[in-house]
This record gives structure tokens, sequence and C-alpha cells, in this order.
């Protein structure tokens, strides 16, 4: 399983990002014509932005602080150091418990949310049965191949930042892109994040490091990686019902 931006704060998300390109100067003689269709394409830049931070708006910030802890926690009790790991692991359990109150969690059941082809589930992972909790712990963009090198050097830095939870500042760097991008979501079932999780610290706490990591594996191999787009429509659905 791969984790590029998941450390801290993903079918297929289409921003636009191509119409982000500032348009070029009209003509002083041009006729009004083009100052319109100037005007309309500053429109749409501005409404395409605004679709880019909706994205980024979708990440949870406690999901994304747990994963955050449950990742280090891993690294330590690779190490054996069962007791290390109780910091991080009691961490990742506070903030799973936020998060299940926070706006960003939404219920809807597993077979509904249609996992991204860039992005498949690990093959350990047993499909939740039912409506199932969900928060979003995490965020990728993805390059297409045809971005030129310093492009997609953006979209690496863009990476980065929302690694480091800045999601603003990763919203900015992609406006240099100029070019449509995949942006994906990581879901993951909160009751059973939050078991798995409990279950580390319990053998955490009785100096049992390979179990507690195993719990932990078994907690990653819950995550869903589906389109901003379909967290969009989960969330929209989640609000009506309320």
């Amino acid at each position: 399983m791969r984790f590029t931006t998941l450390h801290k704060g993903l079918a297929l998300s289409i921003f636009g990002l191509g119409t982000l390109a500032a348009p070029a100067f009209a003509d002083d003689a041009a006729p009004a014509a083009p100052n319109k269709a100037s005007a309309a394409t500053s429109k749409h830049i501005k409404s395409e932005r605004k679709k880019e931070h909706r994205a980024f708006h979708h990440l949870s910030e406690h999901g994304q602080q747990a994963m955050t802890s449950i990742l280090q926690a891993q690294q330590i009790l690779a190490a054996g150091q069962s007791e290390q790991a109780l910091p991080a692991l009691n961490a990742a359990l506070a903030h799973l418990q936020a998060a299940s109150k926070a706006r960003e969690q939404f219920t809807a059941a597993e077979a509904d949310l249609h996992p991204a082809p860039q992005h498949p589930v690990s093959s350990a992972h047993t499909p939740q049965s039912g409506p199932t909790d969900w928060i979003p712990v995490g965020g990728e963009v993805i390059a297409t191949d045809t971005l030129e090198p310093s492009k997609k050097s953006a979209v690496a830095t863009a990476n980065a930042q929302l690694k480091a939870g800045q999601t603003q500042q990763a919203a900015q760097t992609l406006q240099v892109v100029g070019q449509d991008i995949d942006f994906i979501v990581a879901l993951a079932p909160l009751a059973q994040l939050q078991g798995f999780v409990n279950r580390a610290l319990i053998f955490a706490e009785g100096h049992h490091p390979d179990a507690a990591t195993v719990a932990l594996n078994d907690a990653l191999n819950t995550l869903v990686f589906v389109s901003e787009n379909v967290v969009t429509e989960a969330t929209a659905a989640a609000q009506q019902q309320k």
C-alpha cells in the first residue's frame, strides 16, 4: 500500500487546472467582445479555484492527525519499542474521537463509494457491510503523464504540503500546474479504525510490539481511496438525511 501524502492530513477527480493559467492581456485596441471573453475566463478561473479549495476542505484535520500518529506508532513498534509507541497510539485515538464529531464525517455504504482505479484497496482489505461512518484521513494529487517536469515538481511540492497538513498552501501551489490533475481522498471506516488502533494500544501496553504492528497494519488495510466527487456526493446525501 502506498502512502504518498497520508502522513498528516483518495475514483478520479478533475480539477480542471488548465483554466487556472493567467489569461493573456487584451490589446487596448481590441473590440469589446474579446474583453467580455476575458472577463468570462477570469470568472471561470475563480470558479475552478473554489473547486480546488473545496476538494481540500473535504479532508478531516483530526483524521489526518490520527493517520500521522498511526504511522509514527507503526515506525516505533517496528523498532520493538512498545512503551515509546504509547503516546502516538493514544494521540491517534484522541484524534479519531474528535474526528467522529467533525463536519467531514459522513455515513455511506462502502458498495456506494466506488474505489479509484489509481488506488485500489489493499489485497487484505475486508469490505464494510451496511451503512458505515467514514472520515477522510488523507489526500493525494496525481499528475498526468503529459505534465512537463517543472509542473510535476509543483505537484510533488503540493503533495509534500498536504503531507504537512498545509491544504491552503497546496491549493496555491497547484495553481501553476495549468493542466488537469487527479485528487484522491483516503477514507477510513471510523469504528473499525478505532477498534484496530485500540487493539494495538492494548498489545503495546502488554509489550507485544509485533502484535501491535499487525493491528496497525489491519487498521491501514481498512482504507478506501475514492474520487473527491464521490466524497462530495456522499457528504451531500448524508446532510440531506439529517
